[in-house]
C-alpha cells in the first residue's frame, strides 16, 4: 500500500525523491512526497518511510498551526527555529502531547519527557510520567450511591455542561533531563466531566471530587439516558458509580461518538482526568534550525 502511495505521487508530479531499498524482502527505501498542506493526507498516516514536505510563507504560520491541530491528532510535534518568539507561539497553539524543539522527536525518558498524546492520539496519563502510577493503583472506594428519583433530559446536562465553572490548571513542573536540555510537564483543562451520580448525593461528591482537582465538572440533576451521551457536546468524559448495567450502557454510548475516546469513570477521578498533559522538550545548546540533529548518527 505505501509502495502504491509513493508510485502514485511519483505520476503526479509530486515525488521529490526516493531512494531503493536498502535490502532484499519487503523493505522500501525512503521517499520524499510534496503536498499542499496536512490536509493532503486526508487524516491517514503514512507508516513508513515517507517524508511529506510543504512550503508556506511565514506569515501563513498560524494558519498550519490550525490545520494540524483540525486533524483531531496530536501525539508529538516538532520545531526547527532560531527566533524564540516562534518557539513560544508554536508550542503555546499547538494541541500536541510532546513538541521537541530544535532537537529529534524519539526516545522520551521516563521522568524527563513523559510520553503520550491528546485527542485521537490518547485515552489517558502520559506514561513515564507523574500521574501514570495512579492508573495502576487499586480503585479509590467509592461512596454509597443511591437511585434518582426524577429524570434529566439532554437539553438540561447540554446547560449544565456549559455552565461549569471555568477550571484552574495546576502549575507547571520542570523535570530533570541532562545539561543543555529544558524539559516542561503543563497542564490544560479538558472539557467538563459530567457527573452523573447516581443520585444527588454521588453526584455532588463527584462533583467537588473534580473540582478539588481543578477541572471542569457538571452535576447531573436526575437520570440521564444512556444514549444522551452519543449527543452532547462540550464534555470529556463522565463519572458513574451505581449499577454495572447502566454504567456498560454509558459506556458504549461514549464509544459510539465521534472523535477522542471519552471515558466512563467509575471511581474517584484523578488529575489526568481532569487535564490534558503537554510535554514540551527544547535543546537549549542549540542555535536552532539545525537539521542535523533529526537524526543520530552512529559509529561503528
Amino acid at each position: 500500500a505505501i509502495g502504491g502511495y509513493v508510485e502514485k505521487a511519483r505520476l503526479g508530479g509530486r515525488l521529490v525523491h526516493d531512494l531503493p531499498p536498502a535490502g532484499s524482502g519487503h523493505s522500501l527505501g525512503p521517499a520524499l512526497v510534496r503536498v499542499a498542506g496536512i490536509a493532503d493526507l486526508g487524516g491517514r498516516e503514512v507508516f513508513g518511510p515517507v517524508l511529506h514536505l510543504a512550503t508556506f510563507r511565514a506569515e501563513d504560520l498560524p494558519r498550519v498551526v490550525a490545520e494540524i491541530n483540525a486533524t483531531g491528532y496530536g501525539l508529538t510535534f516538532g520545531l526547527h527555529t532560531r527566533i524564540d518568539d516562534r518557539v513560544q507561539a508554536v508550542t503555546a497553539a499547538i494541541a500536541a502531547g510532546n513538541a521537541y524543539v530544535n532537537r529529534n522527536q524519539i526516545g522520551a525518558v521516563v521522568g524527563s519527557q513523559p510520553f503520550g498524546g491528546e485527542g485521537l492520539s490518547g485515552t489517558g496519563p502520559k506514561a513515564g510520567g507523574p500521574q501514570y502510577l495512579a492508573r495502576f493503583r487499586r480503585a479509590v472506594p467509592r461512596p454509597a450511591a443511591t437511585d434518582w428519583a426524577g429524570a434529566m433530559t439532554a437539553a438540561e446536562a447540554a446547560s449544565a455542561l456549559a455552565a461549569a465553572p471555568t477550571p484552574r490548571a495546576p502549575a507547571a513542573v520542570d523535570l530533570p533531563g541532562p545539561t543543555g536540555e529544558m524539559n516542561r510537564l503543563s497542564f490544560h483543562p479538558r472539557a467538563p466531566l459530567l457527573c452523573l451520580g447516581p443520585g444527588p448525593e454521588a453526584a455532588a461528591e463527584q462533583t467537588r471530587a473534580v473540582r478539588a482537582l481543578g477541572g471542569a465538572a457538571a452535576e447531573a440533576t436526575g437520570a440521564l439516558p444512556p444514549d444522551a451521551l452519543t449527543r452532547l457536546d462540550g464534555l470529556s468524559g463522565a463519572l458513574w458509580w451505581g449499577d454495572a448495567a447502566t454504567g456498560r450502557a454509558y459506556a458504549e454510548a461514549l464509544a459510539r461518538r465521534d472523535g477522542p475516546i471519552l471515558p466512563l469513570i467509575t471511581a474517584m477521578p484523578d488529575l489526568a482526568h481532569a487535564f490534558h498533559e503537554r510535554h514540551l522538550c527544547v535543546d537549549t545548546t542549540a542555535s536552532g534550525g539545525n537539521a542535523a540533529l533529526l537524526a543520530e548518527v552512529s559509529e561503528g
